[in-house]
């Protein structure tokens, strides 16, 4: 056993006396040491009831015959966050994540290692240590929020930032911007839409490294806390069979990842995290490749933003397992592939297996055929032209009919607060292209999750009128004519750097284009005689980041 480096010699004598300490027992001592890396904190709701997920999982753990270790690592509140300096952190406490679960993992010679996220970046962060450790390891979030209720309303997260451009535009008054507020978020789980954090907890158990029912249990249902059990129990059957993390977290795993995520119509940001997993396991993907994902992938599908239903809905119509049993009857997914159960995807999905969905209980409101999508192709596109030559990335199934091919000429702006602030001026025409730059990965730093400008045009009734690009991103429970991700960035020397005023901007999502009309030697006119770049950040983690940071079509990860 690994942990043997720690407790295992005669010149072990002083680790094993540090372990004593700890009440170790001399039985316990023997059995397999199993950290349990804990994300619980007492600001972020997805985080608030992770004690007690980690209390299952541990018992779970000695149910099985091993010695469970608890840890925890940091986490953001992409809502608490935004919109101000703390967004600047989110997407850079993904690498402060996957460095620090390596570290006590390391550290402490744990032998297999159940990992608990919950939310935005902190999913993502484990799973890259994850796929950088190579143990036997399951992953268990903490599951989504339930749906906030107010009479005949089904609200959540987004419904309240949309309050805000309702109120903004004096469609709504501030004592009803008060009660949906205080009704959308009625307590503990990751918000309850297919945003960022449920979309990446999916991806986990699509990709298998989570057992099934991980993406869409609910935070409060009992059957979380038995899930949670039986991930500790589970990882102790991997230790047993040495089934490794990256023979999960590999090309087929990534292949039903990006599959199931075109069908669910997931957020734009899983693309980032995707890729940047990807890298941690040494998978190479292009962002171009996406398409090709999204081409053959019908959108089956479609939960808040980009409709009324949410986790919960699709949790009670079959949940994941539901959409994969639906991909893999038109062989759209790699059915050989090893998951925790220590069982095949086509093994999970078989009848008769506990994991397996009862097609009569799937609501085709919920969970459509391929027969019958939404659409013929995926919920996500990648953007290509003389705009974004790197690429850049829509939820194509948020995005209005009439918005999907739109020309308008841009109005620019240098900052989120600049566009915010315009935006709730009404400062702007309908049919224009708001730009925001030098909010990418070095640009931000720390290329920044803007729901507010988004929901403020969903909020006055715009979102299908006015469209919105940037080098920065966007929630997942942003919804309308959104494009982020543009690479290269501004402060990378793209062409978003050009633009001005008036500029025409053609977006095609169709034929993924994004592009303006200029030629190339305007374009590099324009470049050339731009200042170089300042970095925003002269001190702190935000500057190590900017100075580190890749660009956001590798999925902002690090340079070698």
């Amino acid at each position: 056993m690994r942990s043997d480096e720690v407790k295992t010699g005669l010149e072990r004598a002083p680790h094993r006396s540090l372990l004593w300490a700890l009440g170790v027992s001399d039985e316990e001592m023997g059995r397999p040491f199993i950290g349990v890396i804990n994300s619980f904190n007492e600001v972020i709701p997805g985080h608030m009831h992770l004690n007690q997920i980690a209390t299952a999982v541990k018992a779970g753990v000695y149910m099985a015959g091993g010695t469970p270790f608890e840890a925890n690592t940091i986490g953001v509140c992409d809502g608490i966050a935004m919109g101000h300096l703390g967004m600047k952190y989110s997407l850079p406490s993904r690498e402060l994540i996957a460095d620090s679960v390596e570290t006590v993992v390391q550290a402490h010679g744990f032998d297999a290692i159940v990992l608990l996220p919950s939310c935005d970046k902190i999913v993502p962060g484990m799973v890259m240590a994850a796929a950088r450790l190579n143990l036997p390891t399951v992953v268990v979030t903490g599951g989504p929020m339930l749906a906030g209720r107010r009479g005949n309303q089904v609200l959540d997260l987004n419904s309240a930032f949309m309050a805000v451009g309702a109120a903004a535009s004096d469609a709504m008054s501030l004592d009803e911007v008060e009660r949906i507020e205080k009704a959308c978020c009625p307590g503990c789980g990751s918000c309850s839409g297919m945003f960022t954090a449920n979309t990446m907890a999916c991806l986990c158990e699509a990709m298998g490294i989570a057992l099934p029912g991980n993406g869409t249990t609910p935070a409060v249902h009992s059957r979380r806390l038995a899930l949670a059990k039986q991930a500790g129990m589970q990882v102790m059957e991997m230790l047993r069979r040495d089934i490794r993390a990256r023979e999960i977290i590999n090309a087929d795993g990534l292949h039903n990842a990006f599959t199931t995520d075109m069908a669910m119509g997931g957020s734009t940001n899983s693309v980032l995290h995707l890729l940047a997993i990807a890298h941690e396991a040494g998978v190479e993907i292009d962002l171009d490749e996406l398409n090709a994902y999204s081409q053959r992938t019908p959108h089956l599908c479609k939960l808040s933003p980009a409709s009324d239903q949410h986790i919960e809905d699709l949790y009670y119509s079959g949940g994941i397992p539901a959409i994969m049993h639906e991909l893999d009857g038109v062989e759209l997914l790699q059915r050989d592939h090893i998951t925790v159960t220590g069982a095949t995807l086509a093994e999970n999905l078989a009848s008769g297996s506990p994991w397996a969905p009862e097609p009569g209980l799937i609501n085709r409101a919920v969970v459509r055929t391929p027969a019958d999508p939404y659409s013929k192709t995926g919920g996500l596109t990648i953007l290509f032209g003389n705009l974004a030559p790197e690429g850049a990335v829509v939820k194509s199934a948020a995005v209005a009919p009439s918005m999907m091919q739109h020309t308008g000429p841009a109005r620019v702006f240098e900052t989120e607060e600049e566009a915010t602030q315009a935006i709730m001026a009404q400062q702007f025409e309908v049919g224009d292209v708001l730009v925001i730059r030098y909010e990418g990965p070095k640009g931000g730093p720390g290329m920044r999750e803007m729901l507010t400008p988004t929901s403020l045009l969903s909020g006055m009734g715009l979102d299908d009128k006015v469209a919105l690009i940037t080098d920065g991103r966007f929630s997942g429970a942003s919804r309308g004519a959104a494009i982020g991700h543009i690479s290269p960035g501004a402060a990378a020397g793209g062409p978003i750097a050009a633009l001005r005023d008036g500029d025409r901007i053609t977006i095609d999502i169709p034929n993924q284009s994004l592009s303006v009309a200029l030629d190339d030697d305007e374009l590099a006119a324009r470049l050339e005689a731009l200042p170089a770049f300042e970095p925003k950040v002269k001190s702190g983690y935000l500057r190590r980041y900017a100075q580190l940071v890749t660009s956001a079509h590798t999925g902002a990860v690090f340079q070698e």
